[in-house]
């Protein structure tokens, strides 16, 4: 067994990815033609969007839709970087909330955490080095 990738239902894939490449330098490694689903390139690991439709599809609508103007899930993505600073102005240059600005934690690591236009939590954080 082995960890794949991850998928989050937006509800646009296309806009999802062009605010992932603005706010977090992601490149698109994939976009079906149906504009259904649509992938990053993150490195070993798959980041994916599908529409809503898609997860009622899927799920037979099983699931809590995102939203911006809601508490977020407890879930966050987690994006590595070694200017955490630049990369949370980037990102909210792009469109994404703040929630806390950057700020080092006592182990040495600097985190910052934004909302993605989907309502997703996102971690801006330096490697932790160990």
């Amino acid at each position: 067994m082995k960890f794949g990738y991850t998928i989050i239902y937006v509800s646009s894939v296309e806009e999802t990815l062009v605010f992932y490449k603005e706010a977090f330098g992601f490149n698109v490694k994939f976009l079906h033609e149906s504009k259904d689903y649509g992938e990053l390139e993150t490195g070993e690991t798959t980041l994916a969007f599908a529409s809503h439709e898609m997860g009622s599809m899927n799920l037979d609508g099983q699931y809590s839709k995102t939203n911006i103007n809601d508490k977020p899930f407890g879930i966050e993505l987690a994006f590595v970087t070694e200017d955490v600073h630049a990369a949370f102005k980037k990102a909210i240059g792009a469109g994404a909330v703040s929630l806390k600005e950057p700020s080092e934690k006592p182990w040495g690591q600097v985190v910052a955490y934004v909302r993605a236009k989907d309502g997703l939590i996102v971690e801006l954080c330096s490697p932790i080095n160990g």
